[in-house]
């Protein structure tokens, strides 16, 4: 009988074989991945490559998971890099993959896609949030390389454009590794320079070259920055997602500057005409209110109270000539009438008579009319025209015919 072995000794053979063929330990497998897993807690993939006739299952760890700039995908063609082994155990045959690129398509623009499509489902590109740029910056930022030609071009314009304008240079690595963390620091050193404004950016590359502005954390500090900020990144070709979350995507660094100032020629010109519209406003609104005030002095001077005084004099002017004119009219027939009666008895007065030659004799003040009135001795007064005399009476004859 043939010798009989165990199915461990089975696998074991099996193992031993395929970790001793060299063409098995490192190849590259293309394939369709399908029943994809994510474990979370471990962060290693579980999933199963497949063609049209086959299958096999495929386990990648998590030291190789954090590598991969794009995440897996059910439905994705890819292309593995590891080697084939056979869990003992099971007697599962399995791909460790080390690594791990699309078939068809470029890693960085796959995860360059899935990243834009999560970030934009969480808000971070909505135009809502975008703010309008202060017309007149004060003091603008550059988060840029310090020895690029992007910070020559943006200090050159501004010079030219708004030279009152304060540039603030921010170093910050663009390029490798660690310059999403430089861009990062350089933005939130920039919450804290008083600035009107901020720039991020540098010149063009390659989709490699500009990666860093595809961080998710750059996109996030950009977004969340309490500055304006232009985006700045490449040539007007590229578009990064920090252009996407920026309040204004520029395609250039020279663009930006010339977006985040006026120009200068421009600032006169209307500040010229600002003059001439500002002095015909003012020649006007003198005008008005001249014509106004003179309709103000010649109202005042009808009300004034000298105007007023005079208005009333004349008026009692006229009322005292009616008063007197109708005073005479009303006083003219008594006047007549007593004239005419004062006429009367001034003829009718006895010391009239006086005038022609006669005398009026007093006793006391008694008119004396006859002789007989008067005693011998008796003291009397003769009043003539001009005057008076005293005198005594000698003797009284009165008159033999008298009756």
């Amino acid at each position: 009988m043939d010798q009989i072995v165990t199915v461990s000794e089975i696998n074991r053979l099996l193992k031993q074989k395929l970790d001793g063929d060299v063409g098995l330990t490192s190849i590259f497998v293309r394939g369709e991945i399908s029943n994809f897993t994510h474990h979370l807690k471990t962060g290693h993939f579980y999933f199963t490559l497949k063609d049209a006739r086959a299958s096999i299952r495929a386990i990648m760890f998590n030291w190789n998971t954090r590598r991969l700039r794009f995440l897996p995908q059910n439905g994705m063609k890819v292309i593995l890099f590891g080697s084939v082994q056979l869990f003992e155990r099971d007697g599962i045959c399995q791909i460790n993959c080390a690594d791990m690129q699309p078939d068809g398509l470029g890693a960085l623009y796959l995860a360059l896609e899935q990243r834009k499509r999560r970030l934009e489902a969480e808000g971070l590109f909505d135009p809502a949030h975008k703010r309008p740029l202060p017309p007149f910056p004060r003091r603008i930022g550059v988060v840029t390389s310090e020895t690029g030609a992007a910070i020559q071009d943006i200090r050159q314009i501004l010079s030219r454009r708004y030279p009152v304008a304060e540039l603030v240079l921010i170093p910050a690595l663009v390029q490798g590794e660690e310059a999403p963390a430089s861009i990062c620091a350089g933005i939130a050193l920039a919450q804290t320079a008083a600035l009107d404004l901020l720039i991020v950016g540098r010149g063009g590359g390659s989709l490699e070259d500009l990666w860093a502005f595809n961080d998710e954390r750059v996109v996030r500090a950009v977004y969340h920055s309490a500055v304006p900020v232009i985006s700045a990144v490449g040539h007007e070709v590229d578009t990064t997602l920090a252009d996407l979350a920026a309040d204004l995507r520029a395609p250039t660094p020279s663009a930006a500057a010339e977006l985040a100032v006026p120009s200068r020629e421009n600032l006169l010109a209307s500040l010229g005409e600002t003059r001439e519209r500002l002095a015909r406003a003012v020649l006007s609104r003198v005008g008005e209110l001249n014509s106004r005030c003179e309709r103000l002095a010649l109202a005042l001077e009808r009300h004034s109270p000298d105007q007023r005084l005079k208005s009333l004099s004349e008026r009692l002017s006229g009322l005292a000539g009616r008063l007197d004119r109708q005073g005479a009219l009303l006083t003219a027939r008594p006047l007549a009438e007593l004239r005419r009666r004062e006429a009367a008895l001034e003829a009718m007065n006895p010391f009239k008579v006086l005038l022609r030659g006669y005398a009026a004799v007093f006793a006391g003040k008694r008119l004396v009319s006859s002789a007989a009135q008067l005693a011998v001795g008796e003291t009397v007064s003769i009043r003539f025209a001009d005057g008076q005399a005293e005198a005594a009476v000698q003797a009284v004859t009165p008159e033999r015919n008298q009756k």
